[in-house]
């Protein structure tokens, strides 16, 4: 802490000591300013913003897709599937396609969507409840919290 310096001083300095004079605060009635090698502060600060995306985990969304008539083993081989992506720590989205005149029967895919989610219960949770888009019907689940 200098304090109050006027600017050719400052220059003087930062030349004097081999550095870079960076201004930190643009204030226009008190500008504050630093003496530092601003190439190592650049290095530093991009080295810890690389730390930090190295620790944090980027969680996917996998797709299950099903249709109104999928049968049960079809069923459960898509569950077990949903239930080995939520245990590696991804999102599941469940679609519930619907075609033609299947759109009348709503209440049946609720039911579908409703057993997927029982099946996946032990490893997943709802995240959104279903709900129609459209011709589909859609529901995400994630993974149980530790």
């Amino acid at each position: 802490m200098v304090g109050i310096v006027p600017i050719e001083q400052a220059r003087k300095a930062a030349d004097l000591a081999g550095l870079d004079l960076v201004l930190i605060a643009n204030n226009p009635d008190n500008p504050v300013c630093k003496v530092m090698d601003y190439g190592k502060y650049l290095f530093e600060q991009a080295k810890r913003e690389k730390e930090a995306r190295k620790n944090q985990k980027v969680i996917e969304t996998k797709e299950i897709g099903m249709k109104l008539t999928t049968e049960d083993h079809d069923l459960n081989v898509k569950t077990k599937n949903a239930c080995r992506f939520l245990k590696d720590g991804n999102r599941v989205k469940v679609i519930v396609k619907f075609r033609g005149r299947e759109m009348a029967y709503q209440n049946q895919g609720y039911a579908v969507m409703e057993k997927f989610a029982q099946l996946c219960a032990e490893v997943g949770q709802v995240d959104k409840p279903a709900k129609i888009e459209g011709r589909n019907m859609v529901m995400f689940l994630a993974p149980k919290k530790n």
